[in-house]
């Protein structure tokens, strides 16, 4: 492994994964908050799935959103998480080639996919509030079908050139990477060419999945502010305003780590190695497992199903 730091070739046939530099001594205690994460993640996602197939009367558009977050954050989470605790407990640091690529190309593409999927949600609250009594001939289900396909298909396209131009680059420096995921930055700072290109579309995929899709779902948020307010009473305000707070605390939990884990990526060259590391991985894990913990505590009918076992 310390010859491939010297090691000239174009097209490695594997990647090191470094796990979290400078931390390798405590892997095994930074592996346990991080398996909760995970198992948390898992659990609570795949009740989400579960109670919204079992329960007829969630078989509508926010939940079937909910449904497609759910799925996300399981291949988000999944994607990254038992290389990482392998790397933590087994010392398991060589991925491929093409593994690399692949699993570059599932974080940035489902984080674009989830990122639109809190846009969808924000227009259906903002249908749901603002026009109440059109709200299921507007969000029909063949509709919101198109639009999770819109989603799908728009963040695939966003992520596929992160591999593909990957692959391009010659890797002549090291096959190490100092991350515990091939991150497309990571992955492509290890090239001996000229990689603005990379650095390129990274800010532009940047400024569409966070800039365009905030902007919008900022502009559903005030028109929906605008309607709590214009209501008559404030008991009314304050519960309709806690409906929807689930969901805004879920777009704060996502769009704040990955703008500061971007951001710092390409701006925090001073800030140490470990740090870096421990900001790409909290915007992996944390939405993930706190996405089914926000709306299973604030979605009423969601937690009385969780809960019906035990009032028994």
């Amino acid at each position: 492994m310390s010859d491939s730091n010297t090691t000239t070739f174009t097209n490695p046939s594997t990647f090191i994964l470094q796990g979290i530099p400078g931390l390798e001594t405590a892997h095994v205690w930074i592996s346990i908050p991080f398996c909760v994460m995970y198992i948390i993640a898992i659990l609570g996602n795949f009740a989400i799935l579960f109670i919204v197939k079992k329960e007829h009367s969630l078989h509508v558009p926010m939940y079937y959103f909910l449904c497609m977050l759910a799925v996300t954050d399981l291949v988000l989470s999944t994607t990254t998480l038992p290389k990482m605790l392998a790397i933590f407990w087994f010392n398991s640091r060589e991925i491929s080639f093409n593994a690399c690529l692949t699993q570059m190309f599932f974080i940035h593409g489902f984080s674009a996919i989830e990122s639109g999927i809190f846009v969808a949600m924000a227009l259906d609250r903002y249908v749901a509030i603002c026009d109440p009594l059109r709200h299921s001939t507007i969000l029909t289900s063949s509709l919101v079908v198109k639009i999770g396909l819109v989603i799908v298909l728009r963040g695939s396209i966003l992520a596929l050139p992160y591999p593909i131009l990957a692959r391009q680059w010659p890797y002549c420096r090291s096959n190490i990477i100092l991350h515990t995921h091939c991150e497309n930055m990571a992955v492509v700072i290890l090239a001996c060419a000229d990689t603005r290109i990379s650095s390129y579309y990274a800010l532009f995929v940047l400024s569409c999945r966070i800039g365009l899709n905030v902007f919008f779902i900022t502009l559903s948020y005030i028109q929906i502010l605008r309607a709590i307010f214009r209501l008559p009473t404030k008991d009314a305000r304050l519960k309709t305003f806690g409906t929807y707070g689930s969901h805004f605390g879920a777009i704060l939990a996502f769009y704040i780590p990955t703008l500061f884990a971007s951001l710092t990526s390409r701006f925090g060259h001073n800030l140490p190695l470990h740090f870096h590391s421990f900001i790409s991985n909290v915007y992996l894990l944390v939405p993930p497992m706190l996405n089914p913990i926000i709306y299973g505590v604030r979605s009423e009918q969601i937690r009385d199903r969780l809960l019906r076992p035990f009032t028994y």
